[in-house]
């Protein structure tokens, strides 16, 4: 099955933009995405401004493979008028597999999950047949997330993690 060719695009909830990623948002994504606490779950270390730069034009150039598409923003709390973090949604054939992110200032205030369901309503007015993310066992904010996302949790594994899916 053939992925619809899909471009990102600003979706504005009630507190939120996702705003398109640009390279140019890789300094102030930086200090959102800073803090080493951050990344025992998501994995790795802090990336300095510069080898963020450096990801985020190989992503803004696309995935390499034309049967994905990459879709990628970060996301804008509009009362503070700052980037909180990203939103990610890969795009195949299949369906979409989400990805978020909150840098931890910002966490539990609910950003995420008004994030992911704002995503997944985009995703589902663009006909995407399936929704699915993956999430890491004992991870209750991620797992919160997915559910109000209206994703629920299935017997596969990936990688270590549970597999959530939302099927049109």
């Amino acid at each position: 099955m053939t992925a619809p060719r899909l471009e990102a695009e600003a979706i504005k909830t009630p507190r939120l933009d996702l705003l398109p990623l640009l390279v140019a948002h890789a300094e102030e994504m930086a200090r959102v995405l800073s803090d080493p606490a951050l990344h025992t779950f998501i994995g790795g270390t802090p990336d300095t401004p510069e080898a963020l730069r450096s990801r985020y034009e190989r992503m803004t150039a696309g995935s390499p493979d034309p049967a994905v598409t990459w879709l990628n923003w970060v996301i804008r709390l509009r009362g503070e008028e700052c980037l909180t973090g990203t939103v990610q949604a890969t795009v195949s054939g299949a369906g979409a597999e989400l990805a978020w992110v909150v840098g931890t200032p910002w966490q539990g205030r609910g950003i995420a999950t008004e994030a992911a369901q704002g995503l997944v309503a985009w995703l589902e007015r663009q006909a995407v047949p399936a929704v699915l993310a993956h999430v890491r066992p004992g991870h209750r904010a991620s797992a919160a997330v997915a559910t109000a996302a209206g994703l629920t949790p299935t017997d596969e594994w990936y990688d270590g993690e549970i597999r959530w899916l939302r099927t049109r």
